[in-house]
């Protein structure tokens, strides 16, 4: 099949203004002060989850949660018997995180748990948490 000069003019007109697109909307992504500043705190974020050495799943499948939220307690509940406090703290910080209901979680953790180290757990929450949120909006954000 041959096709008129017409058409194959029209289509390299057409794939000339896309790539022409393609590259202003990236000079001017570049060019947005926010952009270094989101760039930073996305990589910031990925080294941090790296460090500690556990991935978030994805919140969205109930079951992958329950998994991970099991695994979590689990893994909290053998670190602290070992005598990793800062180890357990973080997996069983990271389980409250993502349990349905955190409040009775941190109820049955109170009981069982030391006081001092219940505090540790309660003064690293808000750390995860942050994690947890900037991992939902990094997943929605990618997504985009």
């Amino acid at each position: 099949m041959t096709m008129s000069k017409a058409a194959v003019g029209i289509a390299v007109g057409i794939a000339g203004l896309f790539v022409g697109y393609c590259f202003y909307f990236d000079k001017k992504r570049r060019s947005d002060p926010e952009f270094k500043n989101k760039l930073r705190e996305r990589r910031k974020a990925k080294r941090q989850a790296q460090k500690s050495g556990t991935t978030i799943p994805d919140l969205k499948d109930p079951e992958i949660v329950q998994k991970f939220f099991l695994q979590q307690v689990q893994l909290g509940e053998e670190l602290l018997a070992n005598g990793d406090l800062e180890g357990g703290i973080e997996h069983l910080a990271n389980a409250v995180a993502v349990c349905g209901q955190p409040q009775e979680l941190l109820r049955v953790l109170q009981k069982t748990l030391p006081p001092e180290v219940f505090h540790l757990l309660l003064q690293r929450l808000p750390l995860v948490g942050q994690r947890l949120v900037s991992h939902t909006t990094m997943a929605e954000e990618d997504v985009e």
